[in-house]
Formats: C-alpha cells, sequence, structure tokens
C-alpha cells in the first residue's frame, strides 16, 4: 500500500462496507492509473476501499487494514515496479483475485527476475515467516488471469475491461427476483426493522406461511439489499426441505463453509455432526449474513448453525411453512417471528390482470370476471400467476368455466387450484412437466430437449407453453426453475398414478423406492424414468433386474454397477447418465441403437474397457460427455455415432490422443475439450468440421487466451485456452509471437465464456494466441484455424 508504513493508525472498514480492496504502490500508480480505475469503479456504484480516503486518525493500521482485506469481496493489486517495497503490499497479496501487471511481467512477479526477488531478501530479513507466505503466493500469481499494462500503452480500454468484470462477479451472491413485485415493499420494511442492522446482538427471523405465498421471494429481496453491509460472508441455502431429502445435511453444510469462507479448497464434510462442529466454529468468530430456505424440522437449523455462539451482529433468516419450528431447545438467541399474510384484494388484483392481460386494459366485463376470479382463488402469489398466465388471451368461456372450478375447491387447497394449469396441458407437455418436476429443476435444457425431441414430445413449443402459463422458467443460465409447490405437484401427480406400488409409476426418484422394486420380480412396464443415486452405499444391477424394466427411456445411476449381458436390457434408453461407478464392472454388450444422450463421470475405465461397446450401435448418438474419465488414454472410436452434434472431454487427466475419426462427425456443432492436461495433439481433421459452431479448448495448457475468427460458417465461434502443469519445460517458445496479427490483453474472465457474437465481424486484430504451448501442439493448432478460419497463419 502506498506509504502504508510511515502511517500508524487508520479506520478500517467495518464488515461489508466495501465491495472492493484496491492495493497499490502509490509512488508508481497513485496519481495515475490506480486514480482512473478507482473513480471508474466508483462511478459505476462500487464501493472500493483505498488508503487514502479510508484509513483515519485513532487506531493501528495494521488490524484495519486486513480486516478490510477480510472483508472485501473482491481484491485488485496493481502489480508496479516498486510494488514489492512495500511489507503491507506484500501482506495483502494473499489474498489476490484479480491481478493488473502495470509496466511488469508475470514473470517479474513470479520471481523469476531480481525486481520483486530482491526487495523480498529485504523484507526477509526482519520478518521470515511472512516474507515465505508472500514469496508463496506470489510464485502463484500466474495461476489467476490477469491484465498486462505496459506504462506508455492507453489505459481507457483495460479500465473499462476492469469495471465490466468486476460488476459481473460482484452478482455472484445475488438472487434472481422478480421485476415489478406487487406488494412487497412494505414487508421488506417490516422485516428490515426487525433485523436493525446497526444494533451488534444476533437477530433471528422466521418468515412463515403457507407455501406459495412469497417467503422466498421476500427473502431473496432483503438478502439483496444486505449483502453489500455483509461483503463476502453472506449464504443463501435454498429449498431445505427438499435438498435434505436428497443428499441429507452435508451438501448444505459445505456450502455454507464454502460460502462464507468463500474458498473452493474447503474440506469435504464427512458426515453431518463434523459438518456441525466446523459451521459453528466457523460462525462463532465471523459477523455473517445466513438464510435458510424452507426449513421444515428445527434439527435443521442446528445442525446448518451448530451448537457454538453466533458472533455479534449477525443476522439469520429462516423461511418455514411450519409456524411450530421454531424456537428450538438449547437456541438462546431470541427468535422473531414474523407471520407473512396473502396479499390484500388489491394487490392480488393488481398482480392477476398483470399475468392475465399483459399489460393491457380489461374490457367491463373481464374485470368483472378478474375480480371474481381473485376472490375465489384468494391472495396467494403463485397461484394468481399460473390461472392468471393460464387465461392469457382465453375466451370468455374458459374464464367463466375456470371461475366455475375454482368455487368448487376448499380456499386453502392450494395444489388444487395449480392443478387446473396442469390439466389444460396436453399429453406431451405434461411428460415434460413431469420430467422437470422429478429429474431436472436447476439442469441445463439442452440435454434434455434431445430426449424429448427423439420421444416425439415436441419439446419446443411444449416449453414455451410451460414458460407462458408460468409452471417453470428457463434462468439466464440456461437452467430449468419451477417453484417448489408446482414441483410437489408435479410429484404428487406421478405418486397417485399407483399410491401402494412404486413399480407402477412412471418415474421413480427415491432411491430407497428404486432398491425396493429392483428386488422384485415382476415386470415394471410402466417406469420410464429412474435416478438412483448410490452415494451411501454401491449398488448392483443384474441384466435380469433391469429387463423388467421394459419402457426405460431415461437412467441415470451413481455409485451403481451392473452384471450380466445386457445386450436386450438397453434397448429403448434415450438417456444414460453414469457417475461415480465402482471399478468392478462384470457387464457385457452395454450397447443401446436409440441411445441419444450418454454422459460418463468420474471412473477409472481403461481404454479396453468393455463399457465402450456403447458405441457399437450407436447410431443416433446426439450427446456425449466424458468427464473425469481417469483411466483412458485415447478417445473412443467415434465412426459409429455419425449423428453426433455435442462433444464434451472434461478432466481426462491421462487422455493423450483424440481418435481421427472425429473428422467423420459431419453433424458436430460443439466440441469441449476441458482440463486434459496431457493432451499431446489435435487431430487436423478438426479442421473439417464445417458445422461447428463452437470449439472451446481451456485448461489444456498452462497459459489461458481465447481465440475468435472469420469462419466458413458466419456463426462459428472459436475458444482456445491452455493450461499445462507447471513442470512442462516442452511447452515453452520464444518471446516472438506463436502467430501473426495478434494482440495480447484478454480480460480475466472473458476466457471461460464464449461470446454470442457473429465472427464474421472480426478483424485480424482480434485474434488473441496462446502465449506458451509446443511446436507440436501449435502445429495442429495452426493446421485447424486455417481449416476453420480459411487464413493462413504460417
Amino acid at each position: 500500500m502506498a506509504n502504508l508504513e510511515a502511517r500508524t493508525s487508520s479506520v478500517g472498514a467495518p464488515g461489508g462496507e466495501y465491495q472492493v480492496f484496491l492495493s497499490f504502490r502509490g509512488a508508481d500508480t497513485r496519481y495515475g492509473f490506480t486514480d482512473c480505475l478507482y473513480h471508474a469503479l466508483v462511478g459505476a456504484g462500487i464501493r472500493v476501499f483505498r488508503d487514502e480516503d479510508e484509513l483515519r486518525v485513532g487506531e493501528v493500521i495494521g488490524g484495519e487494514l486486513l480486516r478490510a482485506i477480510d472483508d472485501s469481496i473482491l481484491y485488485i493489486p496493481v502489480f508496479s515496479q516498486n510494488y514489492a517495497t512495500s511489507k503491507w503490499c506484500l501482506r495483502e497479496i494473499a489474498r489476490i483475485i484479480l491481478p493488473i501487471f502495470f509496466d511488469v511481467e508475470p514473470d517479474d512477479v513470479k520471481l523469476k527476475t531480481s525486481l520483486y526477488k530482491d526487495s523480498l531478501l529485504e523484507h526477509e530479513k526482519r520478518f521470515p515467516e511472512e516474507v515465505k507466505a508472500r514469496r508463496k503466493a506470489l510464485v502463484k500469481v500466474d495461476e489467476i488471469k490477469g491484465w498486462n499494462l505496459k506504462k506508455d500503452e492507453g489505459q481507457g480500454q483495460l479500465i473499462k475491461w476492469v469495471v465490466e468484470e468486476v460488476l459481473d462477479k460482484l452478482k455472484i451472491k445475488h438472487k434472481p427476483v422478480t421485476e415489478r413485485l406487487v406488494g412487497l415493499t412494505g414487508l421488506v420494511e417490516d422485516v428490515m426493522k426487525l433485523l436493525d442492522i446497526d444494533s451488534g446482538d444476533v437477530r433471528l427471523i422466521k418468515i412463515h406461511g403457507m407455501g406459495g405465498i412469497g417467503k422466498t421471494t421476500l427473502a431473496k429481496v432483503i438478502f439483496n439489499q444486505l449483502t453489500p453491509q455483509f461483503g463476502k460472508r453472506c449464504s443463501f441455502l435454498e429449498d431445505i426441505r427438499e435438498e435434505s431429502k436428497k443428499d441429507g445435511l452435508v451438501k448444505l453444510q459445505e456450502k455454507l463453509l464454502s460460502d462464507i469462507v468463500h474458498s473452493r479448497a474447503i474440506e469435504k464434510i464427512p458426515d453431518t455432526d463434523y459438518g456441525m462442529r466446523r459451521t459453528g466454529e466457523i460462525l462463532c468468530n465471523k459477523r455473517v449474513l445466513i438464510v435458510l430456505d424452507d426449513i421444515d424440522r428445527g434439527e435443521q437449523i442446528e445442525k446448518l448453525l451448530g451448537k457454538y455462539s453466533l458472533h455479534p451482529g449477525t443476522r439469520i433468516i429462516v423461511t418455514t411453512r411450519d409456524r411450530s419450528v421454531l424456537p428450538i431447545k438449547g437456541f438462546k438467541y431470541t427468535v422473531l417471528p414474523y407471520p407473512m399474510e396473502e396479499l390484500n384484494f388489491n394487490h392480488a388484483l393488481q398482480l392477476f390482470e398483470r399475468h392475465a392481460f399483459g399489460g393491457l386494459s380489461p374490457s367491463d366485463d373481464q374485470h368483472v370476471l378478474a375480480r371474481a376470479i381473485v376472490s375465489t382463488t384468494g391472495g396467494l402469489p403463485l397461484a394468481l400467476e399460473v390461472i392468471g398466465s393460464l387465461l392469457y388471451q382465453k375466451p370468455k368461456a374458459i374464464w367463466s368455466e375456470t371461475l366455475d372450478k375454482l368455487r368448487e375447491m376448499p380456499e386453502k387447497e392450494v395444489q388444487r387450484k395449480l392443478k387446473i394449469s396442469y390439466d389444460m396441458l396436453d399429453d406431451y407437455q405434461q411428460q415434460i412437466f413431469l420430467d422437470i418436476a422429478c429429474f431436472f429443476i436447476n439442469e441445463d435444457k439442452t440435454n434434455a430437449i434431445y430426449m424429448w425431441t427423439d420421444c416425439r414430445f415436441f419439446p419446443e413449443g411444449g416449453i414455451d407453453v410451460l414458460i407462458s402459463l408460468s409452471p417453470i422458467k428457463i434462468l439466464d443460465n440456461n437452467k430449468f426453475w419451477m417453484h417448489d409447490q408446482l414441483r410437489d405437484l408435479g410429484r404428487e401427480m406421478v405418486h397417485k398414478e399407483s399410491l401402494t406400488d412404486p413399480g407402477e409409476r412412471s418415474r421413480l426418484w427415491i432411491s430407497k423406492d428404486i432398491l425396493e422394486i429392483l428386488r422384485t420380480k415382476e415386470s415394471k412396464k410402466k417406469v420410464q424414468a429412474f435416478d438412483l443415486d448410490g452415494k451411501a452405499s454401491p449398488n448392483l444391477i443384474t441384466n435380469e433386474q433391469l429387463e423388467r424394466f421394459g419402457s426405460l427411456r431415461f437412467l441415470k445411476l451413481c455409485n451403481t454397477t451392473f452384471v450380466g449381458d445386457f445386450s436386450e436390457c438397453l434397448s429403448k434408453i434415450v438417456w444414460f447418465s453414469w457417475h461415480s461407478p465402482p471399478q468392478s464392472f462384470w457387464a457385457v454388450n452395454m450397447h443401446s441403437r436409440n441411445i441419444v444422450v450418454l454422459e460418463l463421470s468420474d471412473n477409472h475405465f481403461t481404454d479396453d474397457s468393455e463399457v465402450w461397446s456403447f458405441f457399437k450401435m450407436a447410431t443416433k448418438l446426439k450427446v456425449l460427455a466424458l468427464k473425469w474419465c481417469f483411466g483412458i488414454t485415447r478417445t473412443p472410436d467415434f465412426s459409429k455415432c455419425l449423428m453426433l452434434e455435442r462433444l464434451t472431454l472434461e478432466r481426462c487427466d491421462n487422455l493423450t490422443e483424440i481418435d481421427c475419426s472425429i473428422g467423420r462427425l459431419k453433424y458436430l456443432i460443439d466440441l469441449n475439450i476441458n482440463g486434459c492436461l496431457r493432451l499431446e495433439e489435435l487431430p487436423k481433421e478438426i479442421g473439417g468440421l464445417e458445422k461447428l459452431k463452437r470449439f472451446s479448448l481451456t485448461d489444456c495448457y498452462r497459459e489461458e487466451a481465447k481465440m475468435e475468427g472469420d469462419a466458413k460458417e458466419p456463426d462459428t465461434e472459436v475458444l482456445l485456452q491452455f493450461h499445462p502443469s507447471a513442470s512442462s519445460r516442452d511447452h515453452e517458445i520464444s518471446e516472438e509471437p506463436p502467430l501473426d496479427n495478434v494482440r495480447e490483453g484478454t480480460p480475466p474472465g472473458e476466457e471461460n465464456h464464449t461470446t454470442e457474437q457473429d465472427s464474421s465481424s472480426l478483424s485480424p486484430d482480434e485474434l488473441v494466441p496462446p502465449r506458451t504451448f509446443s511446436d507440436r501442439f501449435k502445429t495442429c493448432l495452426v493446421s485447424i484455424l486455417e481449416c476453420v478460419c480459411n487464413r493462413d497463419f504460417s
């Protein structure tokens, strides 16, 4: 930090007051680059810690400075010529996130030159232990992508990149909520008064009310407002009631610790008792904001928060349908209840008409019907939204019929009211709705659409209908979202297919039920899909057991293996996902002519494993994902799956070769190769894939960069990134640029995303090359780019 050794006092930032900590050496950049960057960040509404504004008289600098660092969400060190001469700058370096190299090279910071190394030697004489930690941190700097800027270069574009990246990263903990919420302002004010953030005590607010009334939405709005005041020490645990059924509380404990400690290296939690102890140890030392959404048992609160004391200033928000779930025995803090009431009539009518009329003014007759429907529906936001969306642009007869149905239902029977919307769907749309409710909430829609298309469910139109009627939403990350009341409705519909025999239901997602019916010898022809999670203990499925599922189209397994001859077992399976199979594998003839989506992950299958027989007859395969396949050194032969459109090879640590048959995949549109550190070369045949729209090569060599270029197809995009192990000497090249017509300076964050940009508009100057890779690998890339981009890069 600038001149911090000479200053002896400050008042640091109270917890969460700052979002970004800007670390720099004043003599180098205070009145130039750093000043411009600081004002650009502040101008974008970002709260930035900078020493000259924030260090005030009265307290020792060290503790307050480190507290400001620790409480900020992002850290931006500006490495400059004299940065290492400050011991405070070096203390800050242990927590860097977005580095900027100002008139220095990454090698200087990594201690490969004398520039920083000499300064460290001077500090080491007085602070040997501290310097040891700083030295380790500096050497690892190049593992984090940053920006390079020469002293005489223009700074405006780089500052713009930094501001955009910071704004993007600060959205991480914000929860998405619907715009133009109705009737929530007063509720937010009420809860904020109960929370009283300025008081130093511990407060737990219990928001309770019936499902679909808006408890989670209210909690999200409050969470978004408060996160800036708590910095990174915030956690929102969603849908605890459902998540605890699937994976117990261990996953939630791990997420809570990861959110609060803000580390990717958070330890694995072996069981809930250990997790309860660790969360208690962490939370007693940190002022935190935590939301526990949809609690249904008091013990969940105890196991998630631990039995220790909570730090002064901590705020806990709990949402629950059960008003008796708190207080719990031994909880020594005051619980402040907040009953969530239904919307009043005017707000309910406003919300209903927004969805029923799409912002248009209703006629007098429509307005009368709308008032009658709202009166019978009640003030439940979810029901108002779903029924309003259902009636949008429908004739008066449908409105009158719906009103009659609602009048026959008890006021509090929410699911019966929601089922009106389900009943309006055609058979195919109902199948899609039930699949999402049982298997695909918070899952990417892409692969599901492939399955539904093959099943003739007509998903493109079906999904549009489901979105317009409000049972589902598609989030910004392309994933399905569904309200828990609608999820419960869908699963209840499946349960009612047979109240006593799970083998007579179309979908199974509870492992206990699946294991029980696997042991029975009756036919299960009605079962279309099941998801068997064997995390607790490994499972084994025989060919005789699977043969009884004659209509199975979706099969998802974890920690489960096979034994027997499966030549007649998999004929109707369209989607097969197999995660963490045990190493023992005794199956033969594992193939299917109808498989469209195949996902194999976290396994040790070798190149000669029987599992690769999947490809012998996979003539309809459209999606193939091989992730964490540690045993393979080369990919399977692709010549039997020529219809493949999406191929992912991720973290296959020993993969050295991609079979040249990839060049025969004339329908391939997406190729994603990520983290295959030993990959030696790429088949030149990739360059002949004329339908390829996206090619992502990430974390395969040490340096990462983005390459985009004009292609034969105007919407083709190429994203290349490299990341080898630190010990790979043969990846070094000369200081001269490896390719012509290139520039450097890709902002961090861009290397992990493909921009939705028409590549035909890109100029040669917008190509950004990898800086370090072997001649052999470079030759492969140049060959591919010459084909794909139709340019000469030699």
